[in-house]
């Protein structure tokens, strides 16, 4: 039997995971896989042959522990997927600069290191839009976003200063077609494509996580969405073990990248019921060659 950690958070209790459905279809290819919070001083990654980085939805409290813990875990006996080499690339979102250099349409962004009320209006009408969207450079699960209306910015002013005092963020226009239509996503194991969802947010609001009230719908997508989200995939290296790109459709009915997860997403096991076992296939003939380059 090999051994698999799903690196977690101390409590989840507030959280949808789904990351349970894995531990069959693991167990039924010599995999035994249990929980094991980032928090916990006392783990010896030696005792696993590889840790799945899954849920441990706070580490943008404290990125620089969580990557010092990564850093302990890579150092061990066991394979950390996805790589540290990834997580420090994509854990801060000026990953989307690198990703738009090199030819990829992202939701339009200003960058700043810190927030002063001089930045209103102008804001608006560089981004060409009366409504905006401002969030840290590294957060998740829209912890500090704003979203915000020209007609009502001075009203926010006092929050922004105490949030982003001296915490970088980005700015972007509020992308209609998210309440209109949704949020796509696109997930790969490997370079294997495994399924999409479209989450929708509840009536008047924007956020989409199931936390905040989003509603999720297995979907087929279409060919250009595919084909953007594997264009993308292939620019990734190392290559991950999983991807999830979030996708926004544009007034000009191209597919924008919001977002791409290769840290902690939600893999949406519970939305196509073939995905745990596509996951746990992958995974065990990854870590095969994985080991065997060990050894």
């Amino acid at each position: 039997m090999k051994y698999c950690a799903f690196l977690s958070m101390d409590n989840l209790d507030d959280f949808e995971v789904y990351d349970h459905l894995l531990f069959k279809p693991l167990k039924e290819l010599g995999w035994q896989a249990e929980e094991v919070s980032w928090r916990n001083e006392n783990i010896d990654w030696d005792s696993y042959d590889a840790v799945i980085i899954r849920s441990p939805w706070d580490y943008q409290d404290d990125p620089q522990t969580f990557l010092k813990v990564l850093e302990e875990i890579e150092q061990s006996e066991a394979v950390l997927e996805n790589s540290l080499e990834i997580v420090k690339w994509n854990i801060d979102k000026t990953y989307l600069r690198d990703l738009e250099s090199r030819g990829l349409e992202i939701v339009p962004s200003l960058w700043y290191q810190k927030f002063n009320s001089d930045l209103f209006p102008s804001i608006f009408t560089d981004l060409k839009s009366a409504e905006i969207v401002i969030k840290p450079t590294i957060s998740a699960g829209a912890d500090n976003t704003f979203r915000i209306h020209k007609s009502n910015y001075g009203i926010f002013v006092n929050d922004l200063k105490s949030v982003f005092k001296n915490r970088p963020f980005l700015v972007q226009p509020f992308m209609d077609n998210i309440t209109a239509e949704g949020e796509f996503s696109v997930f790969f194991f490997g370079d294997i494509y495994s399924h999409t969802i479209l989450k929708t947010p509840k009536t008047n609001d924007f956020r989409v996580q199931e936390e905040h009230g989003g509603r999720l719908t297995l979907v087929e997508p279409e060919e250009d969405l595919l084909k953007t989200a594997r264009a993308m995939r292939d620019l990734i290296d190392p290559e991950p073990l999983y991807t999830r790109a979030d996708y926004v459709r544009t007034a000009e009915n191209t597919f924008a990248l919001m977002e791409l997860e290769l840290i902690e997403p939600s893999l949406y096991f519970n939305m196509d019921p073939e995905s745990p076992k596509r996951f746990a296939k992958v995974f065990d003939e990854w870590m095969e060659k994985k080991l065997s380059i060990q050894d």
